[in-house]
């Protein structure tokens, strides 16, 4: 016996409707992402803002101050670092075979290692020069999320009554609630994870400086980027500092672990509580599998936004669905 199926006029409208959506998004999917960085940036830099605006300082006047703050940062930050970090990182991967046979691993597989490791850098030229060229090729994609960010954080004080002419003054509360809630976490993830990863780092070079451990810029780098991986990040980021330790002597070696060890307590119990008690609160098996995720689908970029991407996807969930069911 068959069965005739028959399917409305409407459905065939919707099913085109969805599919010509999800390829116009598709096209735009690079704008979509300007706009969402710029949300980042409005969010992280908002409450400052906002505070020098108390001062009577026009609120144009003083996004513009941050940007050259930031600028000024990033500018000494990479003539400071990159030079003695070029430079420690090679005499790190010259030295690697010694330290591993003092360590105990036999020197095919340290020489196998170092030829690694020796590729890699032998690319990074190359790789430097790609990046140089994506960053000037994309300098008006960078000009437009600031121009944005700029015009976010100008028009802040403004959201209520663009948010009344936009969606009416009945919904004005919930939108203006939602908008609120999203720079509340997206602000507080950001602000709390970039001095999480700056607080660890410093501890760490800190610490490795005064056991009198070699490489303790790069190993700090390394630290406090792989801070922003819950769990296995802290693990990871100590296994080359504590190799190096005990490629020196057993006591260095215990001595290493014993400061990841340490930085990693402090973490736990002070400066998590204290940094992030304002932040998203994302869980931890939460962010390794955004991250995942995120590094899947698109790599480096995925990896930055993932966590802020589910956040956003929460925040909208929570206001929008989840509190008008229980409502």
């Amino acid at each position: 016996m068959t069965r005739k199926v028959e399917i409305s006029h409407k459905t065939i409208l919707f099913t085109i409707f969805v599919l010509l959506a999800l390829v116009f998004l598709s096209k735009i999917a690079d704008i979509i992402l300007q706009f969402f960085i710029a949300l980042l940036v409005t969010a992280f830099l908002n409450p400052y803002v906002t505070k020098l605006s108390k001062y009577k300082i026009p609120r144009g006047v003083s996004v513009l101050l941050f940007y050259v703050i930031i600028l000024a940062i990033f500018s000494f930050s990479v003539s400071a670092v990159v030079p003695p970090l070029v430079e420690q990182s090679s005499s790190f991967v010259n030295n690697i075979p010694g330290f591993m046979q003092n360590v105990g691993i036999s020197s095919i597989v340290s020489d196998r290692i170092v030829e690694q490791l020796l590729t890699q850098l032998g690319s990074v030229p190359g790789e430097i020069a790609k990046a140089t060229a994506l960053i000037f090729s994309n300098v008006l994609t960078l000009v437009a999320v600031f121009v944005l960010s700029f015009y976010l954080l100008t028009e802040r004080e403004k959201l209520d009554s663009q948010i009344s002419h936009m969606f009416g003054e009945s919904k004005k509360d919930k939108v203006t609630s939602v908008v609120n809630h999203l720079e509340v976490k997206l602000g507080g993830w950001v602000r709390g994870q970039i001095t999480l990863m700056l607080v660890v780092g410093t501890a760490t070079y800190i610490g490795l400086t005064i056991l009198g451990i070699p490489f303790a810029l790069p190993l700090a780098i390394i630290s406090g980027l792989f801070e922003v991986i819950p769990y296995v990040g802290p693990f990871l980021s100590a296994i080359p500092g504590v190799v190096i330790g005990f490629g020196l002597s057993p006591l260095m070696g215990f001595a290493a672990a014993a400061c990841y060890f340490l930085v990693q307590q402090l973490e736990n119990y002070l400066f998590v509580p204290k940094i992030m008690q304002h932040s998203a609160g994302v869980h931890p098996i939460i962010t390794l599998l955004a991250l995942a995720i995120g590094f899947r689908l698109d790599g480096i970029v995925g990896l930055l936004i993932s966590v802020p991407i589910f956040i956003t996807v929460r925040v909208l969930l929570t206001e929008l669905v989840f509190k008008k069911h229980l409502a």
